[in-house]
């Protein structure tokens, strides 16, 4: 790494210091470690890019018992640009103990539906430089060297629309009928079919989209 590299601060819950990121993190050229209890994701780069590391074991483990989407749903609301990495070498279903179609379900809704990035890694090193590589870039483009596009609303209600809209056959009236209905993205993404029906202007056809796109 060279010396005159962009410096990052990254700040990692106290709850990774087993992962191996930090060690790794430690041996990059210009990068400085805090450690402490962030309230939302793993590590926060820079000023504004969010990460939540997932093993795939993990992210398996969280599709069963739900806590992925929870977690995604307040990383896409959040102020701060929401990353997902997933660490591991690639298994089969029958290691991860979860059908395919429910692990790419998961990656698709989190992907195209709350715009959340997901990257690849192989482990911890691996983690560590995609943590240090992305905000030096989005670093420089602040500086001026890129215009970074993309529409990023403001206000926490404004982003659970914004969210809902990215659902099959859902327009911005549909979304507010259903945060009208159901309060939060959360309850929405884990309504049954017939949940959604229960809303005006949602179908069964329409309900059936959603729920094979969250599930």
């Amino acid at each position: 790494m060279k010396s005159n590299a962009i410096r990052i601060s990254v700040i990692v819950d106290d709850r990774e210091q087993q992962s191996g990121v930090i060690e790794a993190l430690n041996q990059i050229d210009g990068v400085e470690t805090k450690i402490q209890r962030l309230r939302l994701g793993d590590y926060l780069a820079g000023s504004n890019l969010l990460f939540e590391r997932k093993t795939l074991d993990d992210f398996a483990i969280s599709i069963i018992d739900g806590r992925l989407f929870g977690q995604t749903v307040r990383l896409a609301r959040s102020d701060h640009d929401g990353v997902l990495i997933l660490e591991g070498k690639a298994k089969t279903a029958s290691e991860t103990g979860v059908r395919r179609e429910a692990m790419q379900g998961a990656i698709i809704t989190v992907s195209l539906v709350l715009g959340i990035p997901i990257l690849r890694s192989r482990g911890p090193s691996e983690t560590a430089r995609l943590i240090v590589y992305a905000a030096r870039q989005l670093k420089s483009i602040a500086q001026g060297a890129v215009q970074r596009g993309g529409y990023r609303p403001k206000g926490e209600k404004k982003r659970k629309l914004f969210i809902l809209q990215g659902l099959p056959g859902i327009g911005r009236e549909m979304a507010k009928r259903l945060l009208d209905t159901f309060g939060n993205v959360e309850a929405v993404i884990s309504a049954t079919s017939e949940e959604l029906q229960s809303v005006e202007g949602i179908g069964e056809k329409t309900a059936e989209r959603i729920r094979l796109i969250v599930t």
